[in-house]
């Protein structure tokens, strides 16, 4: 016999069964939302939590019965993976931005001492901006431009992904690839 639900599963508002249905048939979607959104619907056809895991293709029901509780708490939201372990991200969204805005800055020959940014001087310019980063390091920077979707080139220079400019019958294109997101991914 199983135990009673502490948290049972609340009515689907709007379009969220459709969009759970959806997720639950989808080939291209992570595959765990794909399973989070199969054990939603199999607890919402009054199935127990550890078959719901067991339709879901996991092993344990009290996964489902936290799954269930963040869901009736966020909504669709509570399909996303959240922080997966490790230490806490350590720059927040704001000094993120903080990072790209200096990057998205010219850099001044006089001030920065360079006339592109490397990741060595970008450091520099940070750390001696009275509201810059004092300890941020040239990983960090990397992986902010990276994730911003920007990537090192063979010319020393810092490109965005996905652009490219094409020389067509004397004038110059730029071309994006709209599935760039999806290919760095």
């Amino acid at each position: 016999m199983t135990r009673r639900q502490l948290s049972p599963l609340r009515q689907f508002v709007s379009n969220e069964h459709a969009c759970l249905l959806t997720l639950s048939r989808a080939t291209t979607a992570p595959a765990a939302q794909v399973s989070r959104a199969k054990a939603l619907l199999a607890v919402a056809e009054h199935q127990s939590y550890t078959d719901a895991a067991h339709a879901a293709g996991r092993k344990s029901g009290d996964a489902v019965a936290k799954l269930v509780a963040r869901f009736n708490h966020e909504g669709l939201a509570a399909l996303q993976p959240r922080h997966g372990g490790g230490p806490a991200p350590r720059y927040t969204t704001p000094q993120r931005e903080r990072i790209l805005r200096e990057f998205r800055r010219t850099p001044d020959r006089e001030q920065d001492g360079t006339a592109t940014w490397s990741l060595t001087t970008l450091q520099r310019a940070l750390r001696r901006a009275t509201d810059g980063l004092p300890k941020v390091s040239t990983y960090t920077i990397c992986a902010v431009l990276h994730d911003a979707g920007y990537t090192w080139q063979q010319d020393r220079s810092w490109c965005p992904t996905g652009i490219a400019k094409r020389k067509r019958k004397g004038k110059i294109e730029i071309v994006q690839d709209v599935d760039a997101q999806a290919k760095k991914n």
